[in-house]
């Protein structure tokens, strides 16, 4: 199969695609969406980082699509979708830089506290101040995380370890770790803490969610660092707070609007502020965490493509066989109606075909069934099924794993 991965993925994910024998081609930067639609007419497989954005229009043009591996945390780049209406799965890797996010916010907001960003650049001037003025121990002081998943649970830990009292607010019923505390409301902890730190997902729901009245709602000389998605802060406000000398210092890494390659223009309102720590959405860029993402995504690609497996997937009913038990396995998306289940497994039993193994997930609008059938099986049984009125998307894949030769039908191709 073709492989698209764009935008510096680790080379390990080309690595371990190739070694299932797929084509694979590298781009070192993200595509704008015409020139996306232009690169994936013929590609299976796409791997994007969050520079990237897989559009309805996008989805339009490539209907060879198999599958979109997100190499990071972050989905709302996708049209998720638009992917499960088409049968294409998409994947992220919601756990493997969470170390690294977390190792930053704690190195930022120790910085911050002691004014390291403006000594910086004293020095770098030629101008020698050792003052304590300003500086502060971060042991001690109340911090505030808004959004308490797996970033937010292991900074809560951490924090705790270096002497920090920790807050935080969810919209969900989350379990408090350690000695951290639940807050009712984002009010609550914002009149609360010293420091606040946001990491929250990218739903539609938290764009423009931090602003003038948050801003204005925190303590005086309090510390702010945004480390989610970069929609969810009004950069104007921000920079307001901290000309006013309300917010003492911030640290962000994620900006609504980001340069597409290495080298390009950053423009922002909170660039030349004192006190504040710029960087270009490198949160989750360690050498340890790129190369985890690499290996699971990649990982999770060559399962879909070899076994049919979505564990794991953002979009589409998640379900794995192990392995193709019988002659065959097929794979099967389709509109989640009463009754498909029957209406397959009738199909196969009218042209004499044994089932050794069969797994039905649903979710939301879609479900998916992967059948392993013991014998051969007719050209006119893969043209019934593709013919039900349910059927988004229909493969064949041979239990051969080794040689991964798979046979992808859509509902609109005719040849299996």
């Amino acid at each position: 199969m073709k492989v698209l991965l764009l935008e510096n993925i680790h080379p390990d994910a080309a690595v371990r695609l190739a070694k299932e024998g797929h084509q694979v081609e590298t781009l070192s930067r993200a595509l704008d969406e015409d020139e996306l639609i232009e690169a994936v007419r013929d590609v299976q497989l796409l791997g994007i980082r969050s520079g990237t954005s897989v559009t309805e229009r996008v989805l339009d043009s490539a209907s060879s699509l198999l599958a979109v591996g997100a190499f990071c945390i972050g989905t709302n780049q996708i049209d998720l979708g638009a992917a499960a209406r088409r049968g294409v799965a998409v994947f992220n890797a919601p756990f493997s830089n969470t170390r690294s996010v977390v190792e930053l916010a704690l190195a930022e907001i120790i910085a911050m506290a002691r004014r390291l960003p403006e000594k910086y650049t004293q020095m770098h001037a030629g101008i020698w101040d050792k003052s304590a003025k300003g500086a502060h121990e971060v042991r001690g002081r109340r911090l505030g995380i808004v959004g308490y998943g797996n970033i937010g649970t292991q900074l809560s830990v951490l924090a705790e370890n270096l002497g920090m009292s920790v807050y935080f607010y969810d919209i969900a019923d989350k379990l408090a770790l350690g000695n951290a505390r639940r807050c009712s409301t984002l009010h609550e902890l914002l009149e609360t803490v010293e420091t606040v730190t946001l990491h929250v997902d990218g739903r539609d729901g938290n764009r423009g969610f931090f602003g003038e009245a948050e801003f204005a709602a925190m303590r005086p000389r309090s510390l702010f660092l945004n480390l989610s998605r970069g929609f969810v802060v009004d950069h104007a406000a921000l920079r307001r707070a901290i000309e006013s000398g309300h917010v003492a210092g911030a640290a962000i890494d994620v900006f609504p609007h980001e340069p597409k390659g290495r080298g390009d223009e950053f423009v922002s309102e909170l660039r030349g502020l004192p006190n504040v720590i710029l960087t270009p959405h490198v949160g989750g860029s360690t050498e340890e965490a790129q190369q985890d993402i690499g290996e699971f995504v990649a990982g999770k690609l060559a399962d879909y493509v070899a076994t049919g497996s979505t564990s794991l997937s953002v979009n589409l009913p998640e379900l794995a066989l192990p392995e193709v038990i019988g002659e065959r396995r097929l794979a099967h998306i389709h509109k989640n109606v009463p009754g498909v289940l029957a209406s397959i497994n009738s199909m196969l039993a009218q042209h004499g075909v044994n089932v050794e193994g069969q797994l039905l997930r649903t979710r939301d609008d879609y479900g998916y069934v992967l059948t392993d059938i013991g014998s051969d099986y007719s050209d006119e049984v893969l043209a019934e099924l593709r013919a039900m009125p349910v059927t988004i998307r229909l493969r064949t894949l041979r239990s051969a794993l080794k040689s991964l030769r798979t046979n992808d039908d859509r509902l609109t191709r005719c040849d299996p």
